[in-house]
């Protein structure tokens, strides 16, 4: 089923005010991993840019195996470049930690009262392809980046997989 790209503009929730009130984040863990937040990004509304939190996934005993990041409203940015973006370093691959750090941001976007999020991938990005299968999101679609769109511009990416995960 394609998006009606129309009906994003239904719930432009992007913050165009410049505070957003960050939760705590120390519940966000499991009994394998730990969410451990790094930092937070206020709203930036000349770049369309939403408020973001930025986490570190470490194991149980603080050790890192990557980082990810949940950004908070919609707006087209955030449909084709995602609510969620992570990375697993090398040594960490295998073990569904992308996954189960998703499984926790899950939990936090919906305390920012959130229905559903984005999450984007390259169309040749296999591993991460399956994440989003694994996690049971819905393809929406294959889509062309815009000519404007900062991914397109600076990595040179032309398309990007639009996965849709009810909350």
């Amino acid at each position: 089923m394609k998006e009606n790209k129309g009906n994003i503009e239904f719930k432009f929730q992007f913050t165009r005010k410049l505070a957003m009130e960050f939760f705590d984040t120390d519940f966000l863990k499991s009994n394998e991993i730990k969410l451990v937040l790094e930092r937070t990004a206020e709203a930036d509304p000349v770049r369309s840019w939403v408020p973001a939190y930025h986490f570190m996934i470490c194991d149980k005993q603080g050790n890192g195996m990557g980082r990810c990041d949940l950004r908070i409203g919609y707006n087209d940015g955030v449909y084709y470049g995602g609510h969620i973006g992570y990375a697993i370093d090398e040594e960490y691959r295998g073990h569904h930690y992308a996954a189960k750090a998703c499984k926790l941001l899950f939990g936090l976007a919906k305390k920012h009262g959130m229905d559903y999020l984005y999450i984007t991938c390259d169309p040749d990005n296999w591993p991460s392809r399956k994440t989003l299968e694994y996690l049971n999101g819905e393809l929406l679609e294959i889509a062309e980046l815009p000519e404007d769109n900062d991914m397109r511009v600076y990595d040179g990416k032309t398309e990007k997989c639009i996965f849709r995960f009810c909350l």
